[in-house]
């Protein structure tokens, strides 16, 4: 049951990525959206470290503006309750999908910035499967999971790793 949520997750995930590559894609070979998209996706990673690091300011107006498509997602999910096996726990996980989460809207960023439909379905598939270990656990040991990732110390080492990537983005940016 945990699987198939998760994968129904990373499906939407997969497919969002997709579409914002698509999106990037149709800018063209337009080198000076391509570095306004990379810097985006610098800035969302600075602001998703921030985040991490315990201030949200910077990640909530993005996910207040994700509210509207959920408003209209939400009310399927209600369809997929009670979980009591797969033929719930799939489409449940293809809809929690698309929950307006400044974590994904970050990768998100990055897919469009990709340029690719491809490369922003695989970088999608990537950041998926990357909170995969974590939510499988989270599912099995809600309970000891919890703890451990709202420890202070998960959180501020998470949210430095994370900075730090947004912040060597930036510097890259700034260097070529």
């Amino acid at each position: 049951v945990h699987l198939a949520y998760n994968f129904g997750r990373i499906a939407s995930y997969v497919l969002a990525g997709l579409l914002a590559g698509l999106l990037g894609q149709a800018a063209g070979n337009l080198l000076p959206l391509q570095h306004g998209l990379y810097l985006l996706a610098s800035l969302m990673l600075i602001a998703m470290g921030l985040y991490l690091l315990g201030i949200p300011q910077l990640l909530a107006p993005i996910e207040r503006g994700g509210q509207a498509l959920w408003q209209r997602i939400q009310p399927l999910t209600r369809r997929c309750l009670p979980v009591r096996g797969v033929a719930q726990a799939l489409p449940l996980g293809l809809l929690w999908g698309w929950l307006p989460c400044g974590l994904v809207y970050s990768a998100l960023t990055t897919a469009l910035a990709s340029g690719s439909a491809g490369r922003g379905a695989l970088l999608m598939l990537a950041f998926g499967l990357g909170t995969l270990p974590n939510l499988l656990l989270a599912g099995l040991l809600l309970a000891r999971f919890r703890r451990f990732a709202q420890a202070p110390v998960t959180r501020m080492v998470s949210g430095v790793l994370v900075l730090s990537y947004g912040i060597i983005g930036l510097l890259n940016h700034w260097r070529g």
